[in-house]
């Protein structure tokens, strides 16, 4: 019996099926295009390989991928039988997630990292999903659970370090990523990770930086990681005034690969909308979006992305598709099993009320709608740097309707922990301003 790269043993038809196999475990847990590989070995029958075909189409977040994935998932199931104890669970978790019901994938996935835990496409799957219902201590418990076995894989110290930061862990989360780093320079994830953490942390001017140094390794991977890393680095250019540099990375990276995906898409309207809200001028740049944007009414795969779609689609000018979305997530909301239903109801639809106000020029009903949401965000998902595009759009409207106390008790905060961020301080001269304080107070 054959073995992966990693050393998990594997049930292969053909010898022939190894090298795209391969491709697709290590450029999954890599973030990078070869991944897609996988594809070339679509005909063959080894239900590992349809398996991993399967979750290759899920990952195109789009109303038709179950539909799309459905029929390689078929044929694995089919000859599972064949595969072993840890490729038939790996099988079932996708067949899970291509059914919809994710609780059971995840507790698929965190059984394999338990019992396998060199099977490392497994465990970045089970960081998939934890990371869409905003689990972050799943994201972490997994990758410590693998940590003993599989601590000489890079990519392994990458999505650790990411888990120790969503849950604050800012030093174990820099410790984590230096050493993926160490172990090999061109590590995104790891980069990716570290470059929250400096967000985090107010070290703006070191982690532009940082990421400039590392932007070098950023070839052949995946459109999201090549984007995102990008979109980081133009949120430190953002906060240092450094106008001119974020749109060329949104125009050279950020909106230059594959327009179609739903991952470039939201890294699109989320960049756009903070130059906007941070003062600056996009120009034309909302229409070529808002033309793929209007394509996404009828998907609602994650509210996070369908608010994201939404606020582009009202920024556009598209108004009337963005309350179309509305409606139709609404629709959707509807027909979901109660637990499913929930973070759309407490969370994502009232935030997309809060969002087309706020495009609208209604400020109250953008507090409102927001206001609602935000204290439940992280049951939609997403990073925190990610979610922080909604608390700025709350704040934009705080300011604009005269909330001035409101402003400045959210405000002072974000000034504290950003003393580099020229933006903030920007904001803070203004809410001290509204307030009656002396031009100098605050500095």
């Amino acid at each position: 019996m054959s073995t992966d790269v990693l050393g998990n043993p594997v049930s292969l038809a053909s010898d022939a099926a190894l090298a795209p196999l391969n491709d697709f475990v290590e450029g999954f847990i890599a973030s990078e295009a070869r991944a897609a590989n996988i594809l070339q070995a679509q005909a063959d029958p080894s239900p590992i390989v349809q398996a991993y075909c399967a979750a290759l189409h899920m990952f195109a977040e789009t109303g038709d991928a179950p539909g799309n994935a459905r029929p390689f998932i078929q044929r694995a199931l089919l000859a599972a039988g064949s595969a072993t104890a840890r490729e038939q669970r790996f099988i079932n978790a996708i067949a899970a997630w291509v059914a919809g019901d994710i609780p059971w994938a995840i507790a698929l996935h965190e059984e394999q990292a338990r019992e396998h835990p060199r099977d490392l496409a497994s465990l970045k799957l089970a960081h998939y999903h934890l990371f869409n219902r905003g689990d972050a201590p799943g994201m972490l418990r997994t990758a410590l659970a693998a940590l003993p076995a599989a601590g000489d894989v890079p990519y392994l110290h990458g999505m650790l370090a990411f888990g120790w930061e969503q849950c604050h862990f800012l030093e174990q989360a820099e410790a984590s990523a230096r050493q993926a780093i160490r172990m090999r320079r061109k590590e995104p994830w790891a980069h990716h990770a570290l470059a929250h953490v400096m967000l985090t942390q107010g070290r703006l001017r070191e982690g532009h930086e940082f990421l400039r140094d590392m932007s070098d390794t950023w070839t052949g991977l995946n459109s999201f990681m090549v984007t995102h890393n990008w979109w980081h680095q133009a949120l430190f250019a953002l906060d240092l005034d450094e106008f001119d540099e974020v749109l060329a990375i949104y125009d050279r990276h950020v909106w230059a690969e594959a327009k179609e995906y739903s991952q470039d898409q939201i890294n699109a309207v989320s960049l756009l909308a903070r130059v906007e809200l941070a003062g600056g001028d996009v120009g034309d740049r909302w229409k070529e979006l808002g033309d793929y944007l209007a394509r996404r009414g009828p998907d609602h795969v994650l509210p996070f992305l369908d608010m994201q779609y939404l606020y582009g689609l009202a920024r556009a000018g598209r108004v009337a598709e963005a309350r179309a979305l509305l409606a139709g997530m609404e629709r959707h909301a509807s027909q979901l099993p109660a637990e499913a239903a929930a973070p759309w109801l407490r969370v994502c639809i009232p935030a997309s009320r809060g969002l087309l106000a706020h495009a609208e020029g209604d400020w109250q009903g953008a507090i409102d709608g927001l206001g609602q949401a935000l204290p439940r965000l992280l049951e939609i998902g997403g990073s925190h740097a990610q979610r922080d595009l909604f608390a700025q759009v709350h704040l934009d409207a705080l300011l604009r309707s005269g909330h001035s106390a409101g402003a400045q008790n959210l405000l002072q905060q974000q000034v504290r922990s950003q003393p580099e961020s020229k933006r903030l301080q920007r904001q803070a001269k203004q809410v001290y301003a509204a307030l009656g304080f002396a031009s100098d107070f605050w500095s």
